[in-house]
């Protein structure tokens, strides 16, 4: 699973691999959120507001600094 980096660098998530995957991407957010003391129920319901694009969107809102998303 990727983790947030520490060294400055940003972790990127393949999109058009597994881990593009809705289900997946929110799995990732629980992560991060705890890692960044963020509110998970918040993001995640956000998220799971619209469609994929909506999902991409509120994911690289909220994670953008620190996550890429690569297609």
């Amino acid at each position: 699973m990727t983790r947030i980096s520490r060294d400055g660098r940003k972790a990127q998530i393949d999109l058009q691999g597994p881990e593009g995957n809705a289900f997946c991407l929110l799995a990732y957010a629980k992560t991060f959120c705890r890692e960044l003391g963020k509110d998970y129920d918040d993001i995640s319901t956000r998220m799971r507001s619209g469609d994929y694009e909506n999902l991409l969107q509120v994911f690289d809102e909220e994670f953008g600094d620190v996550i890429d998303l690569v297609e």
